[in-house]
């Protein structure tokens, strides 16, 4: 199918999905999610077979472990299914209302967007995921995952595309999948159709995307993360956090990839953290300080402060205050998510309000910047942008408003004029009362 028929019937899809009601969204994604656990085998086998032909073509290990689906997060995709059905429908809400005057009511709603296109790489689970928040919340969406996890992605989209057929009310091209950058690069120029592009994956991708579409873009970009060990941390705290932020889940964005510390801990705490990350195998780099006191590590260049290793490879600065750690950090990082460990609460509350990140810490590891842990039920990604949304986008990043006015034969002419009356403009405890969610 060309990709402007895709684009169209997206269109049409949306426009219906939009008044879906809220019963129908959720039976679908808990059928969603029950038709994944009984094809977990068949599944699977389908991902094995993409994991092996990655493995012959050179994948590296990070993206490797993004791929491959195995039992404990096929689970996780089935419990993000499920705790998304439980949340409320973030569509048809109304966000304030005021009398405009004595007949006049206005309203502030919440709408869906329309078409989403989703454009993500190497994490079949992603799909899962952008799918089920996109019909969740009425909107209609196209899928494009990155080449490796093609059979997984194309096995997965014809399930959900099926029980959502099955449902005999949303519309089966609610989700739709295309399958080469040939057709992303046509679907970049399809303003009229898409609603709103979210990238997710490299910078490269997300610059690319916004330098060639007029299409609103939401950026997903990398996670250039750190957490900061200040001269009043815990230290035993300490080593559990930097260690679960670096190898609970290496390949993730949420994931530590620079480690700050104070000066006047290093000689203390440096040791028995690299001691942890020698038994987990995990790669150190050091500035100058830092090899004073690791002398066996690599050398960090200037541009491992600004790298994202999706991997067990760290970089660990020294540094002499609270103030570098964060300069360090707003120059550095991309904006993802950073934490202090400290307890001094009046150094950790200079440190959330001064690092300039979607999502900020105070004695926690990075991954839990996450939308599930979030109670988002799953998430679209995590955006580093500041417009729209930001940080971990479930529900509420999809949707929109509209105002909505409930009159009785009112004219603006009756308030302009010599004799005009007055807006009373009074606040008002009132709830649009749409039947959709009924």
């Amino acid at each position: 199918m060309k990709i402007l028929e895709i684009a169209r019937r997206a269109r049409i899809a949306a426009l219906k999905m939009s008044n879906v009601n809220t019963d129908s969204k959720n039976h679908a994604i808990l059928e969603i999610a029950k038709e994944i656990d009984s094809a977990r085998l068949k599944l699977q086998e389908i991902n094995g077979s993409d994991v092996n032909a990655a493995t012959r073509d050179g994948l590296q290990s990070s993206l490797l472990k993004r791929l491959k689906l195995n039992d404990s997060k096929i689970d996780d995709i089935i419990k993000g299914l499920q705790s998304l059905a439980d949340l409320d429908d973030p569509v048809g809400k109304t966000l304030f209302s005021i009398e405009m005057d004595q007949g006049l009511e206005l309203f502030k709603v919440s709408c869906s967007i329309g078409v989403i296109g989703a454009i993500f790489e190497s994490r079949p689970d992603a799909l899962v995921q952008i799918s089920s928040l996109c019909l969740k919340s009425g909107n209609a969406v196209i899928l494009k995952g990155g080449s490796e996890a093609n059979k997984t992605n194309q096995f997965l989209s014809e399930l959900i595309r099926e029980k959502i057929f099955e449902s005999n009310i949303i519309p089966k091209d609610s989700v739709q999948l295309i399958d080469t950058r040939e057709d992303v690069k046509k679907l970049l120029e399809l303003d009229e159709y898409v609603d709103l592009l979210i990238p997710r994956g490299s910078s490269s991708l997300v610059k690319f995307i916004k330098e060639n579409s007029k299409i609103p873009v939401l950026g997903h970009t990398e996670g250039i993360c750190h957490e900061y060990v200040d001269k009043d941390a815990d230290l035993n705290m300490a080593v559990e956090i930097c260690y679960d932020a670096k190898v609970q889940y290496p390949a993730v964005c949420n994931a530590m990839e620079t480690l700050l510390v104070h000066k006047d801990i290093a000689k203390q705490f440096l040791p028995q953290i690299a001691q942890k990350y020698e038994e987990a195998k995990v790669e150190l780099r050091g500035g100058t300080k830092t090899r004073e006191i690791l002398p066996e590590i690599k050398k960090a260049s200037e541009k491992d402060w600004q790298t994202e290793y999706l991997d067990l490879i760290l970089s660990i600065k020294i540094v002499e205050s609270l103030q570098e750690a964060i300069d360090h950090i707003n120059y550095f990082g991309s904006h993802h998510t950073d934490g202090i460990i400290t307890k001094n609460k009046n150094r950790a509350q200079k440190f959330l309000n001064e690092v300039d990140s979607a999502v900020v810490l105070h004695n926690a590891s990075t991954r839990f910047s996450d939308g599930y842990r979030f109670g988002f039920g799953a998430e679209v990604g995590i955006s580093t942008e500041k417009i729209h949304a930001r940080g971990p986008m479930g529900l509420e990043g999809l949707v929109s408003y509209k105002y909505i006015i409930l009159g009785k034969g009112q004219i603006v002419s009756s308030y302009t004029g010599k004799n005009a009356k007055q807006f009373t403009h009074k606040s008002q405890d009132k709830t649009w009362n749409s039947t959709k969610n009924s």
